[in-house]
């Protein structure tokens, strides 16, 4: 299992597919598929039967998962960069840096 390098509530950026270039915060991360939920993206329509909860059924919008590969993590002045990961000398803990402006996110 490897660790990724987007996390929730990060900022990101579709790079490819269907929804490029589309912008939204990732609400969650299945790490075990590689996948993640980003706000506005990738909508599917889910054909819902009657039930308790929603007597009326209906056609109900919802985001699909969508491959971490094809999104980029967006910085704080809104460009996209790649991340590694680095030691912080005085705490010795690992933590994300952007590799374009070196910033820790």
């Amino acid at each position: 299992m490897a660790k990724l390098k987007i996390k929730t509530g990060d900022t990101v950026k579709v790079i490819a597919g269907d929804h490029k270039g589309a912008e939204g915060k990732v609400q969650k991360v299945f790490i075990e598929k590689n996948k993640a939920i980003v706000e506005g993206v990738n909508m599917v329509k889910k054909h819902t039967k009657p039930s308790a909860q929603n007597p009326q059924g209906g056609i109900v919008e919802k985001e699909a998962p969508i491959h971490v590969s094809n999104l980029s993590l967006l910085t704080s002045t809104g460009e996209t960069t790649r991340v590694t990961f680095e030691k912080d000398e005085k705490t010795g803990k690992k933590q994300r840096v952007s590799v374009k402006s070196k910033e820790v996110i």
